[in-house]
């Protein structure tokens, strides 16, 4: 059998708890952090929900916007297409320094997928990654998608996990650039509809797709 190293287990992140949030400036915070961190600033991770918006990843293209009618779209520094963000989804911003915890991009994606995808699982949902279009989903249907920037070695942006959604915007758009995309969300799929439920069951898993200590509790 092969055997492989053991990563050392690293301190785990401040988890911060934020509740509804607007965009932009949450976005700004996020710059604001990376660009002012240093060498022995604490990773933190926050989870929190925003008012309806589309977000346009740095180099996507604005003709993914179909129709967005009275949600404003706000074009941002990560990569990826439009997606969009409203209440009942459940987003995670992972505000790391991957040189310090030997992740390269890569590793840092397959973990926040890994983290969906266990916490699905523990209400009995086979959610499931695919290589060739990030996110995680069900049957085809996306129920989280990723976007990440990476600036002076430490993440920004990260994940939308959708809980429990009016999922009609997602049909003004084409999710993540892909046409006639089938959005689903927790709830659905006959999760919990609690966002604050699901923060709580995906934090654990997400310190330990990432290797770190699991014991921190989410700062409520």
């Amino acid at each position: 059998m092969e055997m492989r190293a053991l990563r050392r287990v690293a301190p785990a992140p401040v988890l911060r708890y934020l509740g509804a949030r607007p965009y932009e400036p949450t976005w700004r915070a996020m710059q604001l952090f990376t660009d002012a961190r240093g060498p022995d600033t604490l990773d933190e991770i926050w989870f929190l929900e925003h008012p309806p918006v589309f977000t346009l990843g740095l180099n996507g293209n604005r003709a993914h916007v179909l129709a967005p009618g009275d949600i404003p779209v706000v074009q941002i520094d990560r990569g990826g297409q439009v997606t969009y963000h409203g209440p009942g989804q459940l987003v995670v911003y992972p505000l790391l320094d991957l040189r310090r915890l030997g992740l390269g991009v890569r590793e840092l994606v397959t973990a926040l997928e890994s983290a969906v995808i266990r916490t699905a699982a523990s209400w009995g949902i086979a959610a499931a990654s695919r290589r060739d279009a990030p996110g995680v989903y069900v049957d085809g249907r996306k129920l989280a998608s990723l976007g990440l920037r990476i600036r002076r070695g430490s993440s920004y942006h990260g994940l939308a996990f959708n809980v429990s959604m009016n999922l009609e915007p997602f049909r003004r758009i084409n999710p993540c650039g892909f046409a006639n995309l089938e959005v689903t969300d927790l709830a659905a799929l006959g999760g919990s509809a609690s966002v604050l439920e699901v923060a709580k069951r995906l934090a654990p898993e997400l310190l330990l797709a990432l290797g770190c200590d699991t014991t921190a509790d989410l700062d409520l």
